[in-house]
């Protein structure tokens, strides 16, 4: 369960979702109608969900939110001085034993984004009193707006043999509603029939050959990893197609797919192999606060005048660099240069 309250000018809303082992979702949001600080609409939010959980006959139960003073609290690591705030965890002590289990567990309010537009969403209702919110579906789309979607080629037929038919001999098919003969008749000023090869027109008056399945197959194989193959990505692979003149409704979808079976180029990919670590960049107030220092060498072979190393400093402000080359770094040769060139650059100070 994920819990969340918010407290802004509009009003106040608390927001719970749980979620099952299978991943099935269960939210619930409410408008509080009455006067609230952020701590007790976090609770009001866990006593929610909690609810909910008896309701569904829940026995274990994981309680994770992002205010760290509910969960010490409830877990009885802190102590709670607030008068207002002691009746919300007593009645949370209370919902905690109908469970055979309960943990609770303080995550990063970045880990806790669904529960926190829950609650915002509950808060900018326009007016207090019961809103019936339907129930949300969440599609995964794999490819524009813009873009027309063809799953499969029915009957052994090509993608675009509707579409041929139509402007052939202005026929719909047998079983075509009226949303699908408008889509036929939307997609016929984008075709142009010559005999019996179907093109496609492009913004700049061009006309790509539309290919079937295994057309497509044998152009992408060629295209990808033929004679001048290169391996490129499935991107470029599609734009590489369009430009020699064949075109495909899904065509991105199977140029993706099929960079993703090419067995040399996972083998090939540009893998990283370095642990991710934080950054920590040098905060410098003012130019010239801070240098960095380092020395190039030996470099073979020598230079006309018989240096071999070369001294660099750089303003991590400005980014102002500073060079000499030297035949052998000492302290004075280290000394000197920084006195002439960093602290006596522009004139004594």
């Amino acid at each position: 369960m994920f819990f969340d309250g918010a407290v802004n000018a509009n009003g106040v809303g608390i927001g719970a979702i749980l979620i099952s082992p299978t991943g099935q979702h269960y939210p619930a949001i409410a408008w509080l109608w009455f006067f609230c600080t952020n701590n007790n609409a976090e609770y009001e939010a866990c006593i929610m969900g909690m609810n909910m959980t008896i309701d569904m006959v829940v026995e274990e139960l994981l309680i994770m939110g992002d205010s760290d003073l509910i969960i010490r609290q409830a877990q009885s690591e802190w102590k709670t001085r607030d008068i207002k705030i002691i009746p919300y965890r007593q009645y949370v002590e209370d919902l905690s034993k109908q469970f055979k289990s309960v943990e609770l567990r303080y995550i990063p309010r970045f880990h806790n984004e669904l529960a926190d537009a829950l609650a915002t969403l509950a808060a900018m209702l326009p007016y207090p009193g019961n809103v019936h919110i339907d129930p949300l579906e969440i599609q995964i789309r794999e490819r524009h707006g813009y873009c027309n979607k063809i799953e499969v080629e029915p009957n052994d037929q090509p993608w675009y043999h509707d579409i041929k038919r139509f402007l052939k001999n202005k026929e719909y098919p047998q079983q075509a509603n009226g949303d699908q003969k408008r889509t036929i008749r939307r997609l016929d000023d984008s075709f142009f029939l010559s005999r019996e090869v179907l093109y496609k027109r492009t913004p700049d008056l061009n006309l790509l050959s539309c290919v079937d399945a295994k057309e497509a197959e044998k152009i992408m194989n060629e295209v990808h990893s033929g004679v001048c193959r290169t391996h490129m990505n499935g991107y470029v692979l599609a734009k590489k197609i369009l430009l020699a003149g064949y075109y495909r409704m899904n065509m991105e979808k199977d140029c993706f797919n099929f960079v993703r079976k090419c067995h040399q180029c996972q083998i090939h990919s540009d893998l990283i192999h370095a642990l991710p670590s934080e950054l920590h960049p040098v905060s410098v107030p003012w130019p010239f606060v801070a240098w960095g220092m380092d020395v190039i060498g030996s470099i073979e072979p020598k230079a006309s005048n018989e240096h071999r190393f070369i001294l660099l400093a750089i303003d991590y402000f400005t980014k102002w660099v500073e060079t000499v080359t030297f035949k052998a770094i000492t302290k004075k040769a280290v000394v000197d240069f920084v006195h002439s060139n960093i602290i006596c650059h522009f004139g004594i100070p």
